[in-house]
């Protein structure tokens, strides 16, 4: 069977689940590409944060990170010489900006992966009710043969909205693995930052080790 025989036979339900494919792997092909190009922390930028943070110099390693991190990190960093004193606020803020950043399009690629099963599905009822109407009208007498042809054609879209579905929901499960490993990137970043900043998120009741208790936790929310 040839790729002009599945759409002759499938209908408009299998034009509509290749539109469902282009669009995906658009979607698809723009993560990546944002996901490989992004920039990441190097495998000594946390120990090297540590040490600047410990000498009260940490814009000099901040300042020269790239990706989602270094862009919360310097978010703090600017918010904190403006004199701003909620820092653990500054950075759920800015890592749901960058959280969101990270997700863009896997709402549209789980809807896609999710309905093009349900789409071939009722392409094959509709296909089945016509061979149905066929038995009816010739007064259930009908060639075994071509009611065979019949019924496949009608399967064929359950066969297609699977082959969609299956390659999106299986490369959006890698994204979102990588969305998270991000994510859990910016929280440890984030927590370290707030470690070395025992004067934020104080009131005059709170001493600086619960405060810093109280960062760790409320960045974990953060993104």
């Amino acid at each position: 069977m040839i790729v002009t025989d599945i759409f002759d036979k499938g209908g408009i339900i299998v034009w509509i689940l290749a539109a469902y494919s282009f669009i995906a792997l658009t979607i698809l092909f723009e993560r990546t590409l944002r996901f490989m190009f992004m920039g990441r922390p190097g495998r000594k930028t946390e120990k090297k944060l540590l040490e600047a943070l410990r000498q009260h110099q940490p814009g000099t390693i901040i300042n020269k990170m790239r990706g989602p991190e270094g862009r919360l990190l310097q978010g703090m960093l600017q918010a904190s010489k403006e004199g701003v004193h909620d820092l653990n606020r500054v950075a759920i803020r800015l890592g749901s900006i960058e959280l969101n950043n990270l997700e863009k399009g896997f709402r549209t690629l789980s809807f896609l992966g999710n309905t093009a099963p349900l789409l071939g599905l009722l392409g094959t009822i509709i296909g089945m009710i016509k061979a149905f109407m066929v038995i009816e009208q010739a007064g259930g007498q009908v060639d075994a043969q071509a009611l065979a042809g019949g019924i496949w054609e009608a399967m064929l879209t359950t066969g297609v909205g699977l082959a969609v579905a299956i390659p999106i929901l299986l490369l959006l499960h890698l994204l979102e693995s990588t969305a998270d490993k991000r994510a859990h990137s910016m929280r440890n970043y984030a927590s370290l930052m707030l470690e070395y900043q025992p004067k934020v998120c104080r009131d005059s009741d709170t001493t600086e080790d619960s405060a810093a208790t109280h960062h760790r936790k409320g960045v974990t929310h953060a993104v």
